[in-house]
C-alpha cells in the first residue's frame, strides 16, 4: 500500500502581558507599553510555530525541546528556537508546504507588521506560503482584558 507523505501540525500558546517587557511577536519588536511574560523573548506567535512543526515532525512540543528551566534558553530569540525546530524535522527528510497562523490580542494592531514576520519566518523555514492574521476576542475573557495574548498556527509537511 503506497502512503502519501504529508503530515498536518497544529500550535498553540498563550503568555500573559507584562511591565517592562518588549512584544515580540513573530520575530517584530513592536511598539507598545507592555510586553510578553516568559523565559525567552515570550514570542508566543513563534511558539506556536514551533509546536505545530515539531507536532507534525512526530517530536516533543517546545517545552521539552527548549525547557523554560534551562538557563541556555533565557531570553533566547524565538527566531533561534524556530531554527532548531525547522532544522529538526529538515533532519527526519520533512518540508514546510504552508504556515497558517492566528493571533488573538485587543491590542496593538499587528497588521503594519505582518510582512516583517512573515519575512522573519520565511527566512527561516523556506517557504513563502505563510498567512498571519490576527483577532479579537471582543472584549471577552482574559485576552479581551488586555491580559494576554494568544496564537494558533497550522502547518503542512511533506516528504
Amino acid at each position: 500500500m503506497s502512503r502519501i507523505n504529508i503530515r498536518t501540525g497544529f500550535g498553540y500558546d498563550v503568555h500573559r502581558f507584562a511591565e517592562g517587557r518588549k512584544l515580540i511577536l513573530g520575530g517584530v519588536e513592536i511598539p507598545f507599553e507592555k510586553g510578553l511574560d516568559g523565559h525567552s523573548d515570550a514570542d508566543v506567535l513563534l511558539h506556536s510555530v514551533c509546536d505545530a512543526i515539531l507536532g507534525a515532525g512526530g517530536f516533543k512540543d517546545i517545552g521539552n525541546q527548549f525547557p523554560d528551566n534551562d538557563i541556555e534558553f533565557k531570553d533566547i530569540s524565538s527566531l533561534l528556537l524556530l531554527k532548531r525546530s525547522y532544522e529538526l524535522i529538515c533532519g527526519s527528510g520533512w518540508q514546510i508546504g504552508n504556515l497558517d497562523c492566528t493571533l488573538v490580542l485587543e491590542k496593538p494592531k499587528i497588521f503594519p507588521y505582518t510582512d516583517q514576520m512573515k519575512k522573519n519566518i520565511s527566512g527561516i523555514i523556506l517557504t513563502d506560503d505563510i498567512s498571519i492574521k490576527a483577532t479579537t476576542s471582543e472584549g471577552m475573557g482574559f485576552v479581551g482584558r488586555g491580559e494576554g495574548c494568544v496564537a494558533y498556527s497550522t502547518v503542512l509537511l511533506f516528504k
